[in-house]
């Protein structure tokens, strides 16, 4: 099999981050790794927003549940979907930001920002934009890992043929 199968495989959320700053040249990296996802008609209404300010982040953290890798990372990247633009490729982004921090040694976590309205006061978008997902980006903390729910389904407790209960 191939590296990026092998990775794809692999990727897991890192939520517990080292206490150093992401450096440029690794954060301009997964930035450009997102600016190449594929998008719906290769419109590309996304953008980024980049939160290095821990007050910032912390600001951000409050539109939603589960976010504490938000303020524990030196890094968080806030998905902006522009007007007309899908929450799919928003989640493709997610992906490719995902995969191509763990490429170069850095840890992600996905976050989902519940009160996409807060959000959007806070990172100062218009009203056209939203955002409803950001990922947490730092040098994982010795010993982080993935957290005792890892595993996956079967493909047969998955896949359906042809019609949904046809295995």
């Amino acid at each position: 099999m191939s590296d990026t199968y092998d990775r794809i495989l692999h990727l897991r959320a890192i939520r517990s981050f080292a206490e150093r700053p992401l450096d440029d040249a690794d954060l301009d990296s997964i930035l450009e790794a997102a600016r190449w996802t594929g998008s719906a008609k290769n419109a590309q209404l996304w953008s980024f927003v980049v939160l290095t300010d821990p007050d910032r982040r912390a600001e951000l953290a409050a539109c939603g549940q589960f976010t504490t890798p938000i303020r524990q990372a030196p890094v968080a990247i806030a998905i902006v979907q522009e007007p007309g633009g899908y929450e799919f490729d928003s989640g493709r982004v997610a992906q490719n930001i995902m995969l191509a921090a763990d490429s170069i040694g850095v840890g992600s976590c996905p976050v989902t920002l519940h009160d996409d309205g807060a959000a959007t006061s806070v990172l100062g978008l218009p009203p056209s934009a939203r955002c409803r997902y950001a990922v947490a980006c730092g040098y994982p903390a010795p010993g982080a890992g993935p957290t005792s729910l890892g595993g996956r389904k079967t493909l047969g407790d998955l896949v359906h043929r042809d019609r949904y209960g046809h295995r």
